[in-house]
């Protein structure tokens, strides 16, 4: 809804001083989008982060006091948060370190409507919630959001994380929207795909110099491979970018040959 807000052709037109708070759900926003939205209306946006298993709130970035660029806030009051190593959750990782968010609390969900296996696949041995996300919690107990640990991407014994490749793309001037999904690759086994909706009167971008652009942002094992320009992403009914849609595509695409 912000990027559609940004790109609106009479958005100048509109005095946004009335605006108080608001606030961003449902999918991560691109830092870049956030820090464009606040310079044009002078509105802090803040940025939560949940699920409906979660009624539907976890965490939620204070209005007041330290706000920390790229996070999604602190667990809200009542929920116990960890993260757990991807490969095993009966380990607790670090401060600083990449690991799946589980939680615990009133405002977490009992468990599946009679659907017994469902919920133990989705329970840890201590009765946590294993949400899926990847994040990072930092010394102040700030979380931030990497990806969903099923849309990473394996890429020559890496794991990749697609949201940090699309937010160095979004630093790009003439970048509007962009997806970035894991594409079958010989070699490495998957590589980056990146999907990009250009800004209105934009020059047409071209792989080399996306790379170019990149090559400071990124690492190399995280360098995009290959580029598709669209003139519209697909997206969810309620407005996310649809990655699935992009994957399914993708798979008829190559079974078509």
């Amino acid at each position: 809804m912000y990027t559609a807000m940004l790109h609106h052709p009479d958005l100048a037109k509109f005095d946004l001083r009335s605006l108080k708070h608001c606030g961003s759900g449902g999918a991560p926003l691109p830092l870049e989008v956030q820090q464009q939205f606040q310079r044009v209306s002078g509105c802090q946006l803040n940025e939560g982060w949940g699920m409906t298993e979660t009624s539907p709130t976890g965490t939620f970035t204070p209005r007041h006091g330290i706000r920390k660029a790229g996070s999604c806030g602190l667990p809200v009051p009542g929920l116990t948060l960890k993260l757990v190593d991807v490969d095993d959750a009966s380990r607790e990782v670090p401060i600083g370190e990449r690991g799946e968010i589980c939680v615990s609390g009133p405002n977490v969900m009992a468990g599946y409507w009679k659907k017994p296996e469902a919920t133990s696949a989705a329970m840890t041995a201590d009765g946590f919630l294993r949400t899926g996300d990847v994040g990072i919690m930092d010394s102040d107990g700030f979380v931030f959001i990497v990806d969903r640990t099923k849309d990473m991407i394996l890429c020559g014994g890496y794991n990749v994380y697609p949201r940090n490749i699309e937010e160095a793309i979004y630093e790009h001037p003439a970048v509007a929207e962009v997806c970035v999904i894991g594409v079958p690759d010989t070699y490495r086994g998957q590589s980056p795909k990146a999907f990009v909706k250009l800004k209105d009167s934009a020059p047409p971008l071209t792989l080399d110099e996306l790379k170019g652009f990149l090559a400071t942002r990124l690492g190399k094992h995280e360098m995009v491979q290959h580029l598709e320009l669209r003139a519209e992403l697909p997206k969810t009914p309620v407005g996310k970018l649809s990655k699935k849609e992009l994957v399914e595509e993708e798979a008829r695409r190559r079974a078509a040959g």
